[in-house]
């Protein structure tokens, strides 16, 4: 058995080996490219993110299409955004019990309980950790800082000529 110390060193190790940042935390850019903006770390779609316009007739099922921070991606499911995974309790895990979390992980619902997760969350893969990773990328995020941030709801097939035909 881990003590807490090692537990969390464990989740931290689990969460930067395994891409998480590369959907859930926005990026800057700097001239080697894109680099994980350290001062919003895992704090997903940014709350004020505004697309850019999009033919989503150009899709027809066979595309996928991300914007440049990589937390956001457009696709034959509609839209969806990375979720705020820092311990902010109104807008990201800090309500979720460790439990919720790892059945979010198991069973691809959202808040344990949603709706299902979208692409291109790996929730397939992730739920496969023993429960002791999953118990440790859990006690990891909930040392993060918490960083408020509402992320837009996902948006359905149906609604997404409705979406892009706003902006």
């Amino acid at each position: 058995m881990l003590s807490k110390d090692e537990l969390i060193a464990r989740g931290k190790y689990i969460v930067n080996t395994s891409g998480c940042e590369d959907c859930h935390s926005p990026k800057v850019f700097t001239a080697n490219g894109p680099e994980f903006d350290k001062t919003r770390t895992l704090a997903g779609a940014s709350q004020d993110i505004v697309l850019p316009p999009l033919d989503v007739k150009m899709l027809a099922g066979k595309w996928i299409v991300t914007e440049m921070n990589l937390t956001s991606w457009v696709g034959p499911w509609g839209i969806s955004f990375a979720s705020n995974l820092t311990p902010d309790n109104g807008t990201g895990i800090g309500g979720l019990s460790e439990e919720m979390f790892i059945k979010t992980l198991r069973e691809g619902k959202f808040m344990g309980v949603g709706r299902p997760l979208l692409p291109p969350m790996p929730w397939q893969v992730i739920g496969q950790k023993t429960d002791e990773d999953l118990k440790a990328i859990y006690a990891y995020l909930r040392t993060l800082t918490p960083i408020t941030n509402k992320v837009p709801d996902p948006v359905p097939p149906p609604k997404l000529t409705e979406y892009f035909a706003k902006k």
